[in-house]
């Protein structure tokens, strides 16, 4: 999805600084360490994790999930580790034996994806709650989240932490700020009314002067954001052709269509998107930009239109091999959930064995299970996984006899986790 790390965390940085800046490309390379600084054995990849040692990890995790992957404990146990004490997340903490800071920026989007990421591993309540605890806790009050606690909404963090709160089991219609602003209200602000070549789509941010311009990677973020799924999306068929919804009142799943609609047209020429202009760049030649690709092609399959991202996805097979070499385990995961996403074969994606090449990227798994194509994958939420939205204290004794007493004797708790193919 969006996050693009390396750059990402510099931009989230000069934004607690200065102001807010666009994002910049998911698995963008970062620089290796260097060859004194030993990495953490249970970490995937072999680049400097400094800006996305636990978003590579978490995205790791969730493909490799959804494709019967059971990752080695001790790469489980880093993630974990790696969690502040109130619950949020940092891109990377070198040295977890040294409590979190005041000084530590924490990061909504490092935190989501770990939600997701544990969610799917499963078994690790307590550490889920307690992130959601504190997504929960630092919700702007225009019902969205920035990319550190208190910046200014943007479209892709906003998407990132409702697919967590989802993934986890919460309302999200019900998460509401004092002022009755919701995640979705947040996303419906920065969608660019129907007309025009920019119509459908997500900005990232207003700009200065609170105009929106059309975001491709915030587009595909919005779209996952506005039907309140997180990052792994199961094979939806086909069920609709895309269409733009006209005006600017409009419902979480008209904005999600129109965001479609949008990416359905930038794919159509060339069957992938373009990164944009460095800024005071000399070279006008538009470059592809594989991982905005991957991340088109999951929400145009998550909104019913995986026949429009076919193309999309034959040329990422074709394509994509080199820049996912080059970029490591975030670039093979966000393949391997393009490839889950519209039914591919994630283990021969252009005659490369994505799951394989993933799994290499770190420590060998606990267990590698073919998955069955028609079954769900997908770790199920129960009731006792979640917090529930204005819970204060999670999974206590009284909670589940209340809810005995409401259902009845031997009626059974209710089971209430959404699978990821599941819109709430």
């Amino acid at each position: 999805m969006t996050v693009r790390r390396s750059a990402a965390m510099l931009a989230a940085t000069a934004t607690v600084l200065c102001a807010a800046a666009a994002p910049v490309a998911v698995a963008a390379p970062s620089p290796s360490p260097s060859p004194s600084a030993a990495l953490p054995s249970g970490l995937y990849g072999t680049k400097d994790p400094t800006y996305d040692g636990v978003w590579r990890q978490s995205l790791a995790f969730l493909a490799q999930r959804v494709e019967g992957v059971t990752p080695a404990t001790k790469s489980v146990d880093w993630l974990i580790a790696q969690q502040c004490g109130n619950g949020a997340y940092a891109a990377y903490r070198p040295d977890v034996s040294q409590p979190c800071t005041e000084k530590t920026v924490l990061d909504t989007n490092a935190t989501a994806a770990a939600v997701q990421a544990l969610v799917e591993v499963g078994g690790h309540r307590d550490t889920v709650n307690n992130s959601v605890r504190w997504l929960k806790s630092v919700q702007n009050e225009d019902g969205g989240w920035g990319y550190t606690a208190g910046s200014p909404s943007d479209a892709n963090s906003t998407s990132l932490v409702i697919g967590a709160l989802a993934r986890q089991g919460q309302r999200i219609a019900d998460i509401t700020t004092p002022g009755g602003k919701t995640p979705y209200d947040a996303l419906i602000d920065l969608a660019i009314p129907c007309g025009g070549k920019e119509g459908g789509a997500f900005a990232y941010q207003p700009d200065k002067k609170g105009k929106l311009a059309a975001n491709a990677d915030a587009t595909a973020a919005a779209v996952l954001g506005t039907m309140g799924k997180g990052l792994a999306v199961g094979d939806n068929a086909a069920v609709k052709a895309p269409s733009c919804h006209p005006g600017s009142e409009l419902t979480p799943e008209q904005a999600a269509q129109n965001g479609a609609h949008f990416l359905a047209d930038a794919l159509a020429t060339s069957g992938h998107l373009d990164l944009a202009p460095m800024p005071g760049a000399t070279d006008s030649t538009p470059q592809p930009d594989f991982g905005n690709t991957a991340d088109a092609v999951v929400a145009l399959s998550a909104a019913g239109h995986q026949d429009k991202a076919a193309k999309a996805v034959t040329w990422l097979k074709k394509n994509s091999g080199a820049w996912a070499e080059q970029n490591g385990p975030a670039a093979y995961a966000q393949l391997a959930l393009a490839a889950h996403a519209t039914g591919a074969d994630a283990r021969d994606f252009g005659g490369v064995n994505l799951i394989d090449k993933l799994n290499a990227t770190g420590p060998a798994p606990a267990a590698v299970t073919t998955p069955d194509p028609s079954a769900d994958t997908g770790y199920v939420a129960t009731e006792k996984d979640q917090v529930h939205s204005g819970d204060d204290v999670i999974g206590g004794v009284w909670w589940y006899v209340g809810i005995g007493l409401v259902v009845g004797a031997g009626a059974g708790f209710l089971i209430s986790g959404r699978r990821k193919n599941q819109q709430l």
